[in-house]
């Protein structure tokens, strides 16, 4: 657990909740996830903007944005974005990093500083599973509460290797958290808040979304 301690940047390391914990050193994350992405990391994160039907002029929100980088590939569509992400390091990284065409906020999910249906597009990148279990219900209601009527979410998570050397290996790179993410749990979670789960699937190297819809 040592090296995800120092990537993470957390001295106490990832939380022993089942969670990720906090990032608190986004230039050393963002170090790992080009490394992560083997190069094709951009090509990943629009081929999520794709799915999640983002067009010009949509108002977009995402939900544990992290160093922004989801954000401003978002941003590059849509023209506008909101990010939010409790941890202070990273939002500072991301608002220095980012066009003013993205806006940031120090919240967590559950409890985000907008107005009811104020976007048309909900977005999530490798952040449910830094979430505490307890507060994911919370934070989907959240999303559901900020989006509008027709309304489209898109979360995507880390899906684990099923090889019990690969899962190890995540687990010491990376910590508890990534190597026992649930992805079959995401979309009775999500259907639970409300929202109609319209699709499912993966992406290369190591994700997995969920498609949603407010109706």
């Amino acid at each position: 657990m040592a090296l995800a301690r120092r990537l993470m940047g957390d001295p106490h390391g990832p939380a022993d909740d089942h969670s990720g914990g906090l990032i608190t050193a986004p230039k050393r994350y963002e170090l790992f996830a080009a490394l992560a992405f083997l190069g094709r990391r951009r090509a990943v994160f629009d081929r999520l903007v794709a799915r999640a039907g983002i067009t010009a002029g949509d108002r977009v929100l995402d939900i544990g944005c992290g160093t922004g980088y989801l954000t401003r590939r978002a941003a590059a569509v849509a023209g506008s974005v909101v990010g939010v992400d409790p941890s202070i390091n990273v939002i500072e990284y991301a608002r220095r990093k980012s066009p003013p065409t993205c806006v940031f906020h120090v919240a967590e999910g559950r409890r985000v500083p907008e107005e009811d249906a104020s976007f048309d597009v909900a977005v999530s990148s490798l952040a449910l599973h830094h979430i505490e279990p307890g507060q994911r219900a919370d934070t989907f209601a959240e999303i559901f509460r900020l989006l509008c009527p027709g309304g489209r979410l898109l979360i995507a998570d880390f899906r684990p290797p099923s090889g019990a050397l690969g899962n190890r290996f995540v687990g010491a790179v990376a910590g508890h958290a990534m190597q026992h993410t649930q992805v079959e749990d995401h979309a009775p979670a999500i259907t639970a808040a409300g929202f109609t789960v319209v699709g499912e699937g993966d992406l290369r190297p190591f994700l997995h979304y969920v498609r949603a819809l407010v109706q």
